[in-house]
C-alpha cells in the first residue's frame, strides 16, 4: 500500500505539518526525502530498508555514492539531494558557530562532532580567534591517510599571522574510532604550542574527534 492510501492524518508530511519535524521517526523523515517508495515498499518501508541496509542513521548519510546506490530504489541523484541537504545544515550550524565567542568546550565539541562525522580520512583543522575569543576562521590545513596526517608547525604560523589571530584551537580526527591520543599527537602538540608561542599565539586547546567522542587536551591537562 503506499502512502497515499494511508489515512490523512498518518501520513508523514501531514503529520510533520501538524506536529513538527522531532515527531517523526527516521524512516518517516526519510521518506518524505525519498517522496516514493520502489515495487513493493513504501517510501517509509524504503527508508527503515535503509536504515537496517546501512546500519545507523550516521552510516547511511556518510555513505559513499557506489554505498547509497547499493540499496534498489536509490541513485546517484538521491545521493546528491541528500548530500545538498546535508552541507546547507553544515552551512547553518557553520553561521551560527561564526558568531559566537567560544567561550565554552562544549561549542567547540558540538562544531567538531558536525564537521568531523564519519569522515573516513585524517585531518588537521585549525581554529583561528581573537582576543576575545571570537572565531576568525576555520581552515582544514593538512589531509592524511587513515593512520598518519603530515602537519607543518611553520604554515600554522604563517596562516595564523595573516589572520592577526591572538589563539588557535587545534583539531583533528581518529577515522579508527578512538579518541584517546597518541604520543605523536601530544609531541605534535608540544611543537606547535612553541612554535606559536614564538609570535605570541596561545593555543587554547586540541581536540581529538573520534565520531561523537571528542577529547580535549586542555579538560585532561595535556596542554
Amino acid at each position: 500500500m503506499g502512502i497515499n492510501d494511508w489515512p490523512e492524518q498518518d501520513r508523514p508530511r501531514e503529520r510533520l505539518a501538524r506536529e513538527g519535524s522531532a515527531a517523526l521517526s527516521n524512516a518517516e523523515l526519510l521518506a518524505i526525502f525519498l517522496r516514493v517508495g520502489v515495487r513493493g515498499r513504501s517510501a517509509v518501508e524504503l527508508g527503515s530498508h535503509m536504515l537496517e541496509h546501512f546500519g545507523s542513521l550516521q552510516r547511511l548519510l556518510h555513505a559513499t555514492p557506489q554505498e547509497f546506490s547499493q540499496v534498489h530504489g536509490l541513485g546517484l541523484a538521491k545521493y546528491a539531494q541528500l548530500q545538498a541537504v546535508m552541507e546547507l545544515s553544515r552551512r547553518a550550524i557553520s553561521e551560527q558557530f561564526f558568531r559566537q565567542a567560544l567561550c565554552s568546550p562544549d561549542v567547540v565539541k558540538a562544531y567538531l562532532r558536525g564537521k568531523f562525522g564519519l569522515q573516513p580520512y585524517e585531518s588537521f583543522v585549525v581554529l583561528f580567534v581573537d582576543v576575545k575569543n571570537r572565531l576568525i576562521d576555520a581552515q582544514e590545513m593538512f589531509k592524511g591517510t587513515l593512520t598518519h596526517t603530515s602537519v607543518y608547525p611553520r604554515e600554522v604560523v604563517m596562516a595564523a599571522l595573516r589572520r592577526n589571530a591572538s589563539g588557535v584551537m587545534l583539531a583533528h580526527n581518529h577515522p579508527s574510532g578512538m579518541p584517546e591520543p597518541s604520543e605523536a599527537d601530544l609531541a605534535l602538540t608540544r611543537a606547535l604550542t612553541g612554535a606559536l608561542a614564538l609570535v605570541d599565539v596561545r593555543v587554547l586547546d586540541h581536540f581529538v574527534v573520534a565520531g561523537t567522542q571528542v577529547h580535549s587536551f586542555a579538560e585532561h591537562g595535556q596542554l
